[in-house]
């Protein structure tokens, strides 16, 4: 198992503290010795054992390629399609579904280079999407009256099935007390760090999607969810 650049140590450290468990506990649970997960995690290249870091990323709830930092440095998409690949429409009720969650999308707009598309850690305020950039920001700049999109995506790489949203209109800088209150009980982080206090808000005016499904491939969690809130 490759650790990228020493980072084995700091994802399972990330890992193990967003789950609330001590050092000691997650050694327990992994049947290895405290001192050896220290070893793991400070090391700037550990050597873990196969069966050690199935066991931890068990532990963990991920796996062991995640720990490992498998394929961070390719893009998407790098298997072989499904043998019967099946694309179907997303209803928008589907596409909620699926954006309802919050994380990361990209906003697309133009510029004077052309279209821009720029990642964004994001949420939803009814059927709005809304995140947080720079005041002095080329998208702070930019934003207006002129179209605009947000794209989200989800491929599963292992299945060779995943889906898109996307969402276009029109948006626009908070600056409304209650709205700029309602954005921030919905805690966005910005992954970028760094002062991001613009407060942007994109009004759909029409939400689009796909999914890709192996054919063998019946039910889809947000789908079923979507028509259920319909009926």
């Amino acid at each position: 198992m490759s650790n990228r650049n020493g980072e084995l140590g700091r994802r399972i450290t990330e890992q193990r503290e967003q789950l609330g468990l001590s050092r000691a506990q997650t050694a327990e649970r992994a049947g290895m010795a405290e001192t050896y997960l220290l070893y793991l995690e400070t090391s700037p290249a550990p050597h873990p054992g196969e069966g050690d870091l199935i066991r931890l990323a068990a532990v963990l709830g991920t796996t062991p390629g995640a720990l490992g930092g498998a394929g961070l440095n390719l893009p998407p998409g790098q298997r072989r399609a499904a043998p019967h690949p099946v694309l179907e429409k997303l209803s928008a009720a589907a596409c909620l579904a699926y954006l309802r969650p919050g994380g990361v999308g990209r906003f697309l707009y133009v510029t004077s280079r052309g279209p821009v598309a720029v990642p964004v850690n994001y949420r939803l305020l009814g059927d709005a999407v809304v995140f947080r950039t720079g005041q002095g920001g080329g998208i702070a700049e930019a934003i207006g009256e002129r179209p605009v999109s947000f794209e989200v995506d989800h491929l599963d790489s292992v299945l060779a099935e995943g889906w898109s949203v996307l969402v276009s209109g029109t948006a626009r800088i908070l600056t409304d007390p209650a709205e700029l209150d309602e954005v921030s009980a919905l805690g966005i982080e910005p992954w970028a760090g760094g002062e991001r206090d613009a407060c942007i808000r994109l009004t759909p005016r029409e939400i689009t999607g796909r999914l890709i499904r192996s054919a063998r491939t019946t039910t889809w969690p947000a789908s079923k969810t979507a028509s259920d809130k319909g009926r």
